[in-house]
């Protein structure tokens, strides 16, 4: 039976890095760091398991630095290709601390049943793919996980979440959580023993949720860090996390708006890569990442713009090679028949058969 160790490489699944809703949510690199973390002992390089990610060491050496879920995706991928029990082995070390501010918020509730009600609300700071539930049945308290959001990895990141639901749980009350019983939807693993080191209760595979149980009296004992005032001060800095990370720009949007300000004088790669506050080899594996290139996103917004500018009619197309950051406006010209096939003036004259007809400037 397989105890854990590391196991010889298999070919990692492919995911897709623009094939879900992932890609717009952003987290911390805080379980990217776990990853790395729980190889450290390992011969498998950094490297190797942050590949394909267009995450580079620097980047975990930055603070506040965000990533998306795809991109987590990636080295949780290249990582369970060298150990299969990850999940479970990342839970058991996933303290609250990890999860920054909020788990410090955690702490301070003065239940364990309130400290659970306040991580239902915001599970966007837990950075979980499932919804989340607490709920009392057949005279247990129960943690939930269901509704997983991803097509990939889905016994990894249940092994991960449950696994890490007893160690919030223990870390809040400040001493060990007996489980009376936890329930798997995914059928039995070939790392059996993983689990009995995670748990220390009786598994149930192929089950109709995935939960972990136990005794009622745990949920309103006393917390021992339990602390109004405090959590009061520290909740309402993380409400603004919430909303931030809810509202704020993906990382590639932030590439496509500095772009976008800036058509008229371009920067050039390095200068983005400064402008992006990374090195320019992280800014080109970020952007390889995304299936895109600095080329690519600057003739998108170009033609983008060059098309609603081409509908003024009063401004002349040399005046709209400028605009775009062109130096000869034969190279605008070039540029738009390679993007849209036909001449800028050509389109204009197109484009005016679909809409009102109005004085124009000579090309």
């Amino acid at each position: 039976m397989n105890r854990g160790h590391a196991t010889p490489k298999v070919t990692p699944p492919n995911i897709s890095l623009r094939s879900s809703m992932a890609a717009l949510r952003l987290t911390t690199l805080h379980t990217t760091q776990a990853v790395l973390d729980a190889f450290a002992d390992s011969d498998i390089p950094a490297d190797v398991l942050l590949e394909g990610s267009g995450i580079q060491l620097a980047d975990l050496e930055l603070p506040n630095s965000l990533i998306n879920i795809s991109q987590e995706m990636r080295v949780f991928s290249n990582a369970v290709a060298f150990r299969q029990d990850l999940g479970l082995v990342l839970g058991r070390n996933l303290h609250i601390s990890a999860y920054g501010m909020f788990g410090l918020t955690l702490l301070t509730s003065a239940t364990l049943r309130e400290g659970w009600s306040l991580a239902l609300r915001y599970p966007l700071l837990l950075g979980t793919f499932f919804r989340l539930d607490l709920e009392v049945r057949d005279g247990l308290a129960w943690l939930t996980a269901d509704q997983y959001s991803e097509s990939e990895l889905e016994v990894f990141n249940t092994d991960f979440c449950m696994s890490s639901y007893r160690v919030t749980c223990q870390d809040l009350l400040g001493c060990a959580l007996p489980l009376r019983q936890v329930q798997l939807m995914h059928g039995p693993q070939p790392y059996l023993d993983s689990y009995e080191q995670a748990f220390n209760c009786p598994v149930q595979f192929n089950a109709g949720r995935n939960a972990i149980g136990f005794d009622l009296e745990w949920l309103d004992r006393r917390l021992p860090l339990a602390d109004l005032v405090t959590q009061n001060d520290m909740l309402q800095r993380c409400i603004r996390l919430n909303e931030e990370l809810s509202t704020r720009p993906t990382w590639i949007d932030q590439v496509r708006r500095l772009l976008n300000e800036q058509l008229h004088a371009v920067p050039d790669f390095d200068s983005l890569a400064r402008q992006m506050h990374c090195s320019p080899s992280t800014l080109r594996r970020r952007l390889r990442a995304q299936d895109t290139s600095y080329q690519q996103l600057l003739d998108e917004l170009r033609y983008a713009r060059a098309r609603q500018l081409l509908g003024q009619h009063s401004l002349p197309i040399y005046r709209i090679a400028e605009a775009l950051g062109f130096k000869e406006t034969a190279s605008f010209r070039h540029a738009f028949l390679r993007w849209s096939g036909v001449a800028p003036g050509r389109f204009r004259q197109l484009a005016d058969q679909l809409g009102p007809l109005s004085d124009r400037a000579e090309d």
